[in-house]
């Protein structure tokens, strides 16, 4: 049964997948370029190396965080450092005005360059770490459907948004300065400096309950 709670949490696995979807990074830069240098299958072949990538990354941090989640203090930073992540997130997304693409030849491994730009990029360590795999575990003391559900929305919506801009790239290279590019960002940016609110709010709740 999918409740209030679940739903919230489903929201929450989207919404994170949108901004990594078409946040600026190492991975979308390479989705742009090599749809820019060859055409929209290469781009969207970039746009599928998470899921090559994520999977040890999620599974070592999933081991991390079983292992602290009865330790409360530890719990209460990891919250805390989540909403800082989210701050610096929320204001580099929140300012990004475009993005000028520096076209080179590099061969063409389209899939291989995408797995060392993801696995090289320290971003998803930090997110999983302090962001995604505690919300994932909360989907999961929800039920195992909400949990999987999290992961396939995740997911969507990063690879989906990634291939939607390979094909806007191809249509129209001046999409990415485009107004309407820069406005979602700026959307983006807002939420994300309101969920950075929600963890210092977790965090602090799971303060009170040690204080107490």
């Amino acid at each position: 049964m999918i409740t209030e709670s679940s739903l919230a949490i489903l929201g929450m696995g989207a919404f994170f997948g949108l901004t990594a979807g078409i946040s600026p990074g190492p991975l979308l830069t390479l989705v742009i370029t090599e749809t820019i240098k060859h055409n929209r299958r290469e781009g969207i072949r970039i746009a599928f190396a998470p899921l090559f990538t994520d999977l040890p990354i999620i599974l070592v941090s999933s081991f991390v965080f079983s292992r602290i989640a009865q330790f409360n203090l530890i719990l209460s930073l990891i919250s805390f450092l989540g909403g800082i992540y989210f701050i610096y997130l929320g204001y580099e997304t929140f300012r990004t005005k475009g993005l000028a693409i520096e076209v080179t030849k590099l061969g063409n491994e389209s899939i291989k360059k995408g797995i060392a730009a993801n696995l090289l990029n320290p971003n998803p360590y930090i997110f999983w770490l302090t962001v995604g795999i505690p919300a994932a575990f909360k989907a999961y003391a929800a039920s195992l459907v909400t949990v999987i559900f999290y992961f396939l929305l995740f997911y969507l919506l990063l690879i989906g948004s990634k291939i939607i801009i390979a094909i806007l790239v191809e249509k129209s290279k001046a999409f990415l300065k485009q107004r309407s590019y820069r406005l979602t960002m700026q959307v983006l940016g807002s939420a994300l400096l309101i969920f950075a609110l929600y963890f210092f709010y977790d965090g602090i709740k799971i303060l009170q309950g040690i204080v107490r």
